[in-house]
Parts: structure tokens; C-alpha cells; sequence
């Protein structure tokens, strides 16, 4: 099968959750003996650097990007606000994305148009003008849910009726999207269950996001537990979860285990953070090798409230015998058994709990960490996925 992969951001390199989704993809595909054309939205703060891609990546997928500036435009979002469209959503539309595709679909056939989150379907309209193919949409998340629970945790009382409208328009935006596709590829079963209450709506499947196992090698360090968390942290609801770990809960644990170490890192850490110099704390920014900084420590802490979809850096720790402690919005989406394969607190009580269970117990982390190693092996090997996605796409050529 010929498939053009629309994206929303560049999915090489793979920095972030979302990127390297969108990058499993990519590579399973063409794994798979499958012709791929990818082509993203390059905007300020995820840009596509060609000269840094790889030769055979970029001969293998034709990678091109056209820029897009989604800048926060205050104009542009009042104007959104009084005529109901969605501005998270239309700032991603561009005319010269448009023309592109425009000039792609007139020029070469495609079996199957696949599009990375909810941000790439403005050009729906044009996909279906210049191209007979499927159109699949792979939904990383339930992008109104999100908003609905960050809305939930505002605290400014100007600020959360707008977070609510939001959340709102997302929800009718996407309930009117899932019916302008031919079929959608949820990332998580929650997910499809929830798309599948559309009345009329098209075929959906669950494919979670998926890595391949032997990329990822088990470590545990020596010593007594480093308690980490790696995200990017100009993603809301990792900030807010890491300032709720810092505020309610490294306080209780510091207090009575003076010696602990908490390590924290992540694109775009904010300066206060970096400054605050906590007791017991160690805060840097971006690192240079992610897996690396996974491998040198020994539990993962996912504090996450306002989340959807499934946490990428979960499934990797797991698949490297971390253990992890996540609230269940952090866990969501991912087929876990609490205290097997991994630890779940959704209070700061019983996250300081859970954090000094394994202090009093180091061998619970590595009873733990087994456990999930051996979950990603069972239902998340990126070859599986892939043949399962494939298959999807079958039964849509076939309608």
C-alpha cells in the first residue's frame, strides 16, 4: 500500500510523546514492506529540520513539512470564541498546507490517507476533493477531555468558564470530525468506546501506541531508589502535575527520609523549578539521551490529573523494568494490574505512600519493573500493532 501520513508536527526527531507515536508508526509501516509519504505542519515550537533527518529516513518517506505559524494570536482566538470555531483547532489550518496537499494528491495515487491527531482534519475537505482513498484518523487523544479536566483543576475563576467553552467545542468539533472519516484508530480502548457512541459513526479500533521491545534493555542501577520523571514540561498537564508532586507530596517524603533523591527533567523545565533548588531535588532541562537517563534510575513518577490518551513514557519505562507510580489518569489507557505491574496514587497521602513502600522494600522496584517488562512484551510489540493497524486498513479498502 502507497500511505500519505499527515502530521501535525515533525515526526523525526522523536523528542516527545507525540513524535515518537507518530514515528512507531512510520517506521512499522515501512517495516512492513509498506511505501510511506510523510508530510507535517512545521510550526515555531516543533520546526522540521531537514538537514538533521537522516538520508534514508528522508529517502524512504519523502518527509517534507510546510510552516505554519500557530502562535497564540489573541485576535484570532476572540474571533474564534464569537463564531464557535475551535481556535486549538484552526490555528493548524494554513493555505499553503492546503495547496500542498492539493498539488500531492493531483500528482501521485494514495491507498490510504492517515492522519496524526485531531489538529491535521481542517484539510479533510481538501483529502476528499483530490483523493478517493480511506481516510483514517489515529486519535492520540480525546483532545475535550483533556480540557474538560484541566477546566476541573482551574483555579483562576476568570479562566475556567473559558477552559469550559473549550472543552465544549473541542467535544462537538470532534464529534463532527469522527463522521467525516472512514474509519479511526484510538489509542486506547477508553478512547474507541467513547468515539463509538457517535450515531453513525465510521469503524474504529483500538492501536495503542507500541514499542519494539529489543530497542529497550532492562536496568537496574545499584543503590537506594532515584525517584525520576522525563516529560516535556511545556505540556500543561505534565507541569501541573509536577508542581502537585513538589507542592503535596516531595514535602511528606523529604520530611521523613531526609536522604531521598527526586530527579526531574524535561524540554522546557521552568526556570523556577530549575532555581528552587529543593531539598533532595535534582532539576535540569532537556537531556541528550532519554533512554539513557531512564536507565540511571529507578522509579518513574507519572503525578498526571488532566491527561487523556496513554503516556508514552509509561510503556518505555516499562519496557526498560522501571517501576512506576502514576496516578490512574497518568495509567489510563495502558492494561495494568496495580501492585503487579505497576503502583497507582490519586492522593498525595497515599502517593507519599507509595513512594515509601518502595524505599522500605527496594526489591518491590525490581518485582515491579519484571512485571511491566513483561507486559510490554505481551500487548504492546510495535510489530503486532502494526499488523493490526494494516489490517484495518484493509477492511477499509475493502467497504
Amino acid at each position: 500500500m502507497r500511505i500519505l501520513q499527515l502530521c501535525n508536527k515533525p515526526p523525526y526527531p522523536p523528542l516527545d510523546g507525540g513524535s515518537k507515536a507518530m514515528h512507531n508508526i512510520t517506521q512499522g509501516l515501512l517495516q512492513a514492506g509498506h511505501q510511506v509519504k510523510v508530510v507535517c505542519i512545521s510550526t515555531p515550537k516543533h520546526p522540521l529540520k531537514v538537514g538533521t533527518i537522516p538520508d534514508d529516513y528522508r529517502a524512504r518517506t519523502g518527509i517534507e513539512g510546510v510552516f505554519v505559524d500557530t502562535s497564540l494570536n489573541v485576535v484570532d482566538a476572540f474571533t474564534d470564541l464569537v463564531t464557535a470555531d475551535n481556535y486549538n483547532i484552526s490555528r493548524f489550518f494554513s493555505p499553503d498546507m492546503d495547496i500542498r496537499l492539493i498539488q500531492l494528491l493531483s500528482q501521485e495515487p494514495f491507498d490510504i490517507i492517515h492522519l496524526e491527531s485531531l489538529f491535521v482534519t481542517p484539510y479533510i475537505p481538501t483529502l476528499r476533493r483530490y483523493s478517493k482513498a480511506p481516510i483514517v484518523l489515529r486519535s492520540h487523544n480525546l483532545e475535550h477531555v483533556i480540557q474538560e479536566r484541566i477546566a476541573q483543576g482551574e483555579r483562576n475563576i476568570l479562566k475556567k468558564p473559558y477552559r469550559k467553552f473549550l472543552a465544549r467545542q473541542l467535544k462537538n468539533y470532534e464529534d463532527r470530525v469522527i463522521g467525516q472519516v472512514d474509519g479511526v484508530a484510538a489509542i486506547t480502548d477508553a478512547d474507541a468506546r467513547q468515539m463509538a457512541k457517535h450515531k453513525d459513526g465510521p469503524p474504529i479500533v483500538t492501536i495503542p501506541f507500541g514499542v519494539w521491545p529489543a530497542e529497550y534493555q532492562a536496568a537496574r542501577p545499584a543503590g537506594p531508589p532515584i525517584f525520576f520523571h522525563l516529560g516535556s514540561m511545556d505540556w500543561q498537564p505534565n507541569e501541573e502535575g509536577i508542581r502537585w508532586l513538589l507542592r503535596n507530596v516531595w514535602p511528606r517524603v523529604i520530611e521523613k527520609h531526609p536522604k531521598a533523591k527526586l530527579h526531574l527533567a524535561g524540554n522546557r523545565m521552568p526556570k523556577d523549578m530549575i532555581r528552587a533548588k529543593l531539598p533532595g531535588t535534582t532539576v535540569v532541562g532537556r537531556v541528550p539521551d532519554a533512554n539513557r537517563y531512564i536507565a540511571q534510575r529507578h522509579v518513574m513518577l507519572v503525578p498526571l490529573f488532566s491527561a487523556g490518551g496513554m503516556r508514552v513514557k509509561i510503556i518505555e519505562g516499562m519496557a526498560m523494568g522501571k517501576c512506576i507510580i502514576s496516578t490512574s489518569i497518568g495509567a489510563e489507557g495502558i492494561r495494568y494490574q496495580p501492585n503487579v505491574n505497576i503502583l497507582i496514587a490519586d492522593t498525595a497521602a497515599a502517593f507519599t505512600g507509595q513512594m515509601e513502600r518502595v524505599m522500605a522494600d527496594p526489591s518491590l522496584a525490581d518485582r515491579i519493573g519484571s512485571s511491566a517488562e513483561e507486559l510490554v512484551r505481551t500487548h504492546y510489540d510495535m510489530e503486532r500493532i502494526i499488523q493490526e493497524l494494516i489490517a484495518f486498513y484493509g477492511t477499509l479498502q475493502g467497504k
